[in-house]
């Protein structure tokens, strides 16, 4: 697999002080809180050295001590020396390695002994418990030495080394909640908090009044004043100051984004807010996530999306057993490579090839000596469509919500936004600034973007490019205007293979390969985890994924494949029931 160096670090892949700027994580630094409210992880013991313990064993506990962040990684102190343990830098930034590997180094005497510490760096823990992938190699030297009989940590380098199996141990994800900027959507901010978090509600406010973790923040709307403060509970009230300017509409917002994170986190309603003093909601004393449904982040997972499929280049809607045309030319085209469908704003958006369908799924960058030109056709479902633009080539049309805006890639490079006028009616086409994408850190202007998809609430983007997974950030500079920011790689373990990818109901993606090993992954949007799916009876390449909210679909080397959502490592995909024998591409509708 190709590695790319850790993004900003240079010639420093032998100095573990890698990241700078982390203050803190969820767990070291416990806000006000007269009520506990009891985590969903029972506090672990204090680990402590053992007595008489060899120092590679030491070490290894030091590495499991690591992962407690509560006083300053004061459980990890106690494995080094008293001078050592005064200066370790431990906010120089937490590592997350696939594992630690130790070697003694030649020289060791009965009193001193020297470890090389190798692993390979799949991610950082940030501020506010923010996890951002990484892919390079660490290496880093530390010595021990006998302190009264005992082995001791003498010499390390700042900052703190987890092997990923601890992040998962100690630390659990949780989401905060942050508003699109159309005010309908409640989106998504996902952060690892310390499992041993004595008051792990009072932690999730705490950073929900921090903000928006910085590659999303460009993205979302933050309207918590800047002088506002979450002042802890007390008589199970939470309670906030700062809020004087704030209009009824406004305080409403805020409840649902403090309603929603409370209950994803697991803890019971009905929920009481008080901003400087005063009920949250003058009408409710206490709030339920009823009170505010409309902004249920949720609402995507529950709704029913209407299957439809791509054979043959033609668009068929798939209803059990039964597979039938769609009415109209797009039923009987026969050179349809791709489609999106909007059940919210009742149309299509088609992709026409010049010469006939060709491969399922081949849209992305264009080959030398191809010829003609892709069209991108829009309409309603079943009736007459339109030609809105042409290119070389076109990637699969990716709707904003309700299809107020259609999203594609011209010819690899050039990302379209199409827009209708509220006013007029009319279509317009405006380029989506993708400039970040051509920086160095990000990849270069060198990898072609084959597949793009919104998000459904239309702040992310995700991105295949040069085989490799990306997500970004939708900004909007200026009013119609869009442009792609903080762009990261988020699955570097798949490395090139990755042709196709769906965004799931739960905020992940589900991304298709080249790999006959690993033929299908699931991504969760920070990169933390990277899970392979049943293998079953798939036939790579996967040049198709999609899927509803029970439902996985796959188009791999043979036909149009299912699997239920909710499966084991040991189910196998089955051909979908009405395009048994045919290799048809699913389209599920929003």
């Amino acid at each position: 697999m190709k590695r790319r160096p850790l993004r900003a670090l240079g010639a420093l892949l032998l100095v573990p002080a890698l990241v700078t700027g982390c203050t803190s994580l969820p767990g070291d630094s416990a806000p006000q809180a007269i009520r506990a409210f009891e985590p969903s992880h029972p506090t672990e013991d204090e680990l402590a050295p053992v007595p008489g313990q060899e120092p590679d064993l030491l070490l290894r506990g030091f590495f499991t001590a690591a992962g407690n962040p509560a006083q300053k990684h004061q459980a990890a102190r106690a494995f080094l020396t008293d001078p050592t343990a005064s200066s370790w830098d431990d906010t120089a930034g937490t590592l997350i390695l696939d594992r630690i590997d130790l070697n003694a180094e030649p020289g060791a005497t009965e009193d001193s002994i020297s470890y090389k510490v190798r692993g390979t760096v799949v991610g950082t823990l940030g501020t506010g418990g923010v996890y951002t992938p990484e892919n390079g190699e660490y290496e880093a030297t530390m010595e021990l030495n006998r302190v009264g009989g005992e082995w001791r940590i003498s010499a390390l380098p700042p900052g703190v080394v987890l092997e990923r199996t601890e992040l998962r141990n100690k630390f659990s994800p949780y989401d905060l909640f942050f508003f699109a900027p159309t005010g309908k959507f409640l989106v998504r901010d996902r952060r690892w908090v310390y499992n041993g978090q004595p008051s792990l509600d009072t932690a999730l406010l705490s950073l929900l009044m921090e903000g928006p973790q910085y590659d999303l923040a460009p993205g979302v709307v933050d309207e918590i004043p800047p002088e506002a403060v979450f002042t802890g509970t007390e008589g199970g009230v939470y309670h906030f100051t700062g809020f004087g300017d704030l209009d009824i509409d406004q305080r409403h917002r805020f409840a649902a984004q403090v309603v929603w994170t409370l209950a994803h986190a697991g803890a019971r309603g009905p929920y009481r807010v008080e901003l400087d003093g005063t009920p949250i909601d003058p009408g409710h004393e206490a709030l339920t996530v009823e009170d505010v449904a409309e902004f249920n982040p949720n609402a995507f997972a529950g709704t029913i999306s209407p299957l439809y499929a791509l054979n043959e280049g033609s668009l068929m809607l798939v209803d059990g057993t039964d597979a039938r045309p769609v009415a109209g030319p797009l039923g009987t085209a026969g050179n349809i490579a791709s489609a999106e469908i909007s059940s919210s704003g009742g149309v299509v958006a088609a992709v026409e090839t010049p010469d006939g369908v060709g491969d399922p799924g081949k849209t992305g960058a264009p080959r030398s000596g191809e010829r003609g030109k892709s069209r991108l056709l829009l309409g309603p479902v079943g009736g007459q469509t339109t030609e809105v633009l042409s290119a070389g080539t076109l990637t699969r049309p990716s709707f904003e919500y309700e299809a107020t805006a259609l999203w594609t890639v011209l010819d690899g490079r050039t990302v379209a936004r199409v827009a209708r006028s509220t006013s007029t009616g009319e279509l317009s086409q405006v380029e989506v600034d993708a400039s970040t994408l051509d920086e160095p850190d990000h990849g270069g202007d060198e990898q072609l973007i084959s597949v793009l998809r919104l998000s459904p609430d239309g702040v992310r983007v995700a991105m295949i490019r040069g085989g490799r997974v990306w997500v970004g950030t939708v900004a909007r500079p200026a009013p119609g205007e869009r442009k792609i920011v903080r762009p990261v790689e988020i699955a570097p373990a798949i490395g090139d293979t990755a042709l196709a990818l769906s965004w799931q109901q739960d905020g992940s993606l589900l991304v298709g390969t080249s790999s006959p090993d690993t033929p299908v992954w699931r991504v969760e949007v920070d990169g933390s985890a990277v899970t392979s799916l049943p293998t079953g009876n798939l036939m790579a390449p996967i040049v198709a994924v999609a899927s509803s909210s029970n439902t996985l679909y796959a188009t791999d080397a043979r036909a149009m494949l299912q699997l239920p959502a909710s499966t084991n490592s040991a189910a196998f995909w089955r051909e979908v029931p009405a395009l048994q024998g045919t290799r048809a591409v699913p389209v599920v509708a929003d």
